[in-house]
């Protein structure tokens, strides 16, 4: 027992200060992909993706939607001119739209820690999140599982997991949502009190991923229901899961002080 606590005291904290300060990501780390060029763009481009992420308008002009992108890499190695992976986590935003990029605006949303940490901070009261797996390929799940770990521990800023939808104030909803469970997911959602927010965590939760032309699936979550906050990634990272929580925590508070 001694030379575990003298262990632990030489180790010293080893939980992430994010979002009280900015997470790095380490080198070689491949994040979200970034539009380097959109004008003049050969059509064939957009054949490389195998989720239709990437399209090519009548005037040449290049887009990546972000929401369909599974990280696979194809665009990066077929024209590294053009498209890069970014060495960032963040990925979140409150819109579908936000997520395609076509240079010609902003990539997105992209708030600095201190600001999410503010909005950790203010949090009145535990944030109970209610997770619901529509139709996931269990990548996501991965991901979630860590932000309930010692390094994430995502109870120090208020968020618990809940098994009951009826004490539930996020819905976090993983997956393309099948047949079978779009049923089950309008009853959970109809049952949580107001206020509350609902979260599309992953690619697939977002457009249906590789799963959107099968036929079998609703192709995203807001097909569904509307979606407060989208998480892209295959599958995001527990940073960028904690970004797209905090993001969702900040439209609950204004929803409670209306």
């Amino acid at each position: 027992m001694l030379e575990w606590i003298a262990h632990r005291l030489r180790a010293r904290r080893v939980t992430t200060h994010y979002p009280r300060r900015p997470e790095h990501p380490p080198e070689g780390y491949q994040g979200p992909i970034e539009l380097l060029d959109a004008a003049d763009a050969p059509s064939d481009l957009s054949q490389i993706c195998p989720t239709g992420a990437i399209a090519v308008d009548s005037h040449s002009q290049l887009s990546l939607d972000r929401g369909r992108c599974i990280l696979c890499g194809a665009c990066v190695r077929a024209a590294p001119d053009r498209f890069a992976f970014a060495r960032r986590y963040e990925t979140a935003a409150h819109a579908r739209g936000a997520l395609i990029l076509d240079g010609t605006r902003d990539e997105q949303r992209i708030e600095p820690a201190w600001a999410l940490a503010d909005r950790a901070r203010a949090l009145r009261r535990s944030i109970h999140v209610r997770h619901i797996d529509t139709g996931s390929d269990g990548a996501e799940e991965w991901e979630i599982q860590a932000l309930w770990n010692p390094y994430y521990d995502i109870q120090r800023l208020g968020f618990f997991l809940t098994a009951s939808p009826r004490h539930a104030d996020i819905l976090l909803v993983t997956g393309a949502v099948t047949t079978a469970l779009r049923e089950p997911l309008q009853r959970t959602w109809e049952v949580m009190p107001e206020p509350k927010a609902l979260i599309a965590a992953g690619t697939d939760a977002c457009s249906g991923g590789l799963c959107s032309a099968t036929g079998t699936t609703a192709g995203g979550v807001d097909a569904v229901l509307g979606v407060d906050v989208y998480v892209p990634g295959s599958p995001p990272s527990p940073i960028a899961l904690l970004d797209g929580l905090l993001l969702a925590v900040g439209l609950l508070r204004a929803q409670a002080s209306t």
